[in-house]
């Protein structure tokens, strides 16, 4: 490397706080505690561990699991950010609602379904986190939120001496 490139160091690039913020979003969140809920666990100590009130009304791992898996198109950061109208919101949610109730009855005995009644409640479940999740975006305040951050700052270090150098001379300018 030659002398001439040895005064200069890389740019510095602060970390962007709108990709921090877009990382703290994490609506997948919601669907993981869905799934151990629905299998009858609670979160104890850091772990999950299976609550013996809450197994009359659990699921099969396999059940929980498809029930998990059918909620992810609609937890995620880009629904978060997403700008659908409130007939799409509607649509999407019932077609989600259907398609849960088709699954829950054709697999009830592997989902291990004991009745209608915890049909209906997986159903309000899935129905009101699936609504709510896709109600979140409208009137973009985290669209806004996310605009209104600033950009990453770019910063060139130099050695002292040219700092002052540069310094002198944009004074100088003046």
């Amino acid at each position: 490397m030659n002398e001439s490139n040895q005064n200069y160091s890389p740019p510095l690039v602060m970390p962007s706080e709108k990709a921090d913020l877009l990382d703290k979003i994490q609506p997948t969140l919601i669907v993981d505690i869905m799934f151990h809920r629905l299998m009858g666990e609670v979160f104890i100590d850091g772990e999950w561990k299976q609550d013996i009130i809450l197994s009359e009304r659990a699921l099969t791992k396999k059940g929980a699991w498809d029930i998990a898996t059918l909620m992810m198109p609609v937890s995620s950061q880009n629904v978060s950010l997403s700008k659908l109208k409130d007939h799409e919101i509607r649509a999407r949610a019932l077609s989600i609602a259907k398609t849960l109730q088709e699954m829950c009855l054709r697999n009830w005995k592997e989902y291990g379904i004991k009745g209608p009644d915890q049909l209906r409640f997986i159903h309000e479940i899935v129905f009101s986190n699936t609504f709510i999740t896709l109600k979140q975006p409208q009137e973009e305040g985290i669209r806004n939120m996310i605009k209104n951050i600033g950009t990453a700052d770019f910063s060139y270090g130099y050695p002292q001496e040219q700092q002052q150098q540069q310094q002198g001379f944009s004074l100088w300018k003046r």
